[in-house]
């Protein structure tokens, strides 16, 4: 047991004082600060007209009834919103539309406008057709908000034609909302006693999409530092010269376990990297505004995202020792452990692509496959309230899956690093394994 520990505290004292992982970790705190921050760095070198006012320019025609007074409506309309974006101006009056086109473009180049409004021929909707001309291309929010102020004017010409009072006008404008909620029609992992509402469901969201992130490269990212660093003890020759002093099995497991820490404290370096940034003021703000509340956190989505975390880890861990045990170069050692990144990756997206459908027959069935149960089923237990015994059915299968998986490797890892040169088939490598009892 003294020597199982002896290879944990080397392991985890070498990972921690290497430079790449330094710089990896320090880069990635860099990145997540950026990410949370984002939106306050966004807003200050935003110089953009986002949020600013738009002076549109009219002219008062004489040939020209119809399009005058739509001009005056649309004045009173947006003088009327309390944030309207845009201002109508008066720029002159005139006696026909060459004229009016003359005073507006005269006023677009002294700066009092952007742009202006010209009209047509009445059409059925009873308006005169609209065209917005301006210097600038793609002006797609300001035509929305015309487009928009339009139909508000079309509405209120046929109300008033109609004869409809100013009560009903708002009794027929007046919102209409429905709440929504999710409940569970049984009692499953992860259901709430009042159900959640939209709010929750939001955070819900997020915070599955967060873990399955954090489980996927903690499990890709620890798997690679596992074979990696076995495949390189096993090319440099050291790897002879430590399977004298302790056992192969000792230095697998152990090597599994030191690991383990050094990705679990690079994880929790990263969780207060994203908490620090997310208190700050101008951020704790930003949560305010979005209706975002981290109380409406179900704890036991957290005490299940740790028991699928070590599950998933100490599988997926076990394979790469076994796979990095069998190859004699670090050059060939990507060919080699790509099947079981597939396999990561495969229930990685199948959770990702399933996040607005955690119902569908593919993430049920997902959700008992160990190699994909770490992610499908966190899925699940966030989104859609699953019954408790499928929960344990999904993880008895998983832990039965390390167990086996943890045999195979020990197998593999025992016969596998004291073979050289080119890797080994399976069919050698069963013949070897014949040898050693485990």
């Amino acid at each position: 047991m003294n020597k199982f520990w002896t290879v944990v505290g080397f392991t985890v004292r070498n990972k921690l004082r290497a430079k790449s992982f330094l710089i990896t970790t320090l880069i990635m705190a860099i990145i997540m600060s950026i990410g949370v921050n984002l939106p306050a760095i966004i807003s200050l070198f935003d110089k953009g007209d986002s949020g600013k006012t738009i002076q549109i320019g009219y002219v008062v025609q004489a040939d020209d009834s119809a399009g005058t007074k739509l001009s005056e409506q649309l004045k009173s309309y947006f003088a009327s919103q309390e944030k309207p974006g845009v201002e109508f101006i008066e720029i002159a009056k005139a006696a026909n539309a060459q004229e009016a086109e003359k005073a507006l473009k005269a006023a677009i180049a002294d700066k009092k406008i952007k742009g202006y409004l010209s009209f047509g021929e009445v059409t059925p909707s009873g308006l005169p057709s609209v065209t917005y001309k301006s210097e600038k291309m793609l002006e797609g929010s300001t035509t929305l908000k015309l487009e928009s102020a339009l139909r508000n004017v079309r509405t209120e010409n046929i109300l008033k034609d109609a004869g409809v009072s100013e009560e009903q006008k708002a009794q027929l404008f007046a919102p209409v909302a429905i709440e929504s909620v999710q409940i569970a029609a049984t009692d499953g992992a992860g259901s709430t006693a009042g159900g959640k509402d939209a709010s929750e469901q939001g955070m819900a969201i997020a915070l599955v999409t967060i873990i399955i992130l954090i489980l996927f490269f903690a499990i890709m990212v620890t798997g690679q530092m596992i074979a990696s660093e076995i495949t390189s003890e096993k090319s440099s020759r050291v790897m002879e010269v430590l399977i004298t002093s302790v056992a192969p099995l000792t230095q697998m497991f152990g090597k599994i376990f030191g690991v383990f820490i050094v990705g679990l404290s690079q994880i929790i370096v990263y969780v207060l990297v994203i908490v620090a940034n997310a208190s700050m003021p101008h951020n704790s703000d930003a949560f305010k505004q979005y209706n975002i509340d981290l109380s409406t956190i179900d704890p036991m989505l957290l005490v299940y995202a740790l028991i699928y975390y070590l599950a998933g880890y100490f599988l997926y861990s076990t394979l790469y020792a076994a796979v990095g045990s069998i190859v004699s170069r670090t050059e060939d050692l990507g060919q080699a452990v790509m099947p079981i990144t597939l396999l990561s990756m495969a229930g990685f997206y199948i959770a990702t692509f399933s996040l607005s459908n955690p119902d569908s027959m593919l993430v049920t069935v997902g959700s008992y496959v160990p190699f994909f149960s770490p992610f499908v089923m966190m899925l699940r237990i966030g989104l859609s309230n699953p019954p408790v015994w499928q929960v344990l059915t999904s993880l008895g299968i998983l832990f039965v899956s390390i167990y086996l998986a943890g045999w195979l490797s020990a197998k593999i890892y025992r016969t596998g690093v004291l073979m050289y040169g080119k890797r080994p088939s399976w069919k050698e490598l069963r013949k070897a394994m014949k040898a050693y009892k485990i």
